[in-house]
């Protein structure tokens, strides 16, 4: 008759299931794999399948009992880690789409919002197509073996253990909400500059030929202007997105 004892079949499971709850987080809260469409039977077996095939690059986990207060801070810290890896993912895709924002705001088209499923609220046109290119562009580059590499990387930066916080004093992740602006500022600036010129050259016209309507030709300049500008600058949104979600990443590497 087989037989084995609670502490062997510890030692079995700790190995995939602390891996399994940190790459499910991942996949819950990372853009592209966590879209509503996706159904959770997938992601939860994905993420076992990551778990199980990544056991021989990953460190010798801790075994914990499951019935001890250290398996809760366990689980606690493998959820925020891997929550933190997709939200660290999700900053660089918001800096996309505040790009998009100053762009439409600049062109006008901030009057135009439409009910965003993925995050249930509204975004504007220009937004909402920045933020389908930069899927698009994660899907090319391989983002998702991108954050799968990292979330394998993270257990030897941030190995399991009994203090769930302790990642926060490294991470820092109070600070990241200024990539936003920085980032989105960047790849916005060569269409705000644009448009800017144009709309000074608008407003020199208006005080030179008062008896043009310069509300009436106004808005089709700037929308024209604003379009060529998004044309000329879309093939190059690759390099900044791609610089970015690197250099997030690597904080958990």
């Amino acid at each position: 008759m087989l037989t084995f004892t609670e502490a062997q079949l510890m030692a079995w499971l700790s190995p995939v299931f602390w891996p399994f709850i940190r790459i499910l987080a991942l996949f819950m809260t990372a853009p592209v794999l966590s879209m509503r469409n996706i159904p959770v039977r997938v992601k939860i077996a994905l993420a076992f399948f990551v778990a199980f095939t990544a056991q021989a690059t990953l460190p010798i986990a801790p075994t914990i009992a499951l019935d001890s207060h250290q398996a809760l801070n366990a689980l606690l810290q493998q959820v925020l880690v891997g929550a933190a890896l997709g939200f660290a993912a999700r900053i660089v895709f918001a800096a996309i789409e505040f790009a998009g924002e100053l762009i439409g705001l600049q062109m006008g088209l901030n009057y135009a919002a439409f009910f965003d499923p993925t995050t249930g609220g509204t975004s504007t046109a220009s937004a909402r197509f920045f933020g389908t290119m930069a899927a698009w562009l994660f899907v090319v580059i391989n983002g998702h073996l991108l954050l799968t590499v990292a979330v394998v990387k993270s257990f030897e930066s941030f190995p399991i253990g009994s203090e769930p916080l302790a990642f926060l004093t490294t991470l820092q992740p109070q600070v990241w909400g200024a990539e936003v602006f920085s980032l989105g500022l960047w790849i916005a600036l060569p269409i705000i500059a644009m448009l800017l010129f144009v709309n000074l050259v608008l407003g020199v016209i208006s005080r030179v030929a008062p008896q043009m309507q310069i509300f009436a030709v106004g808005f089709p300049i700037t929308l024209s202007v604003g379009l060529i500008g998004m044309t000329l600058t879309l093939p190059m949104m690759q390099a900044p997105f791609t610089m970015a979600l690197e250099r997030m990443l690597s904080l958990f590497q």
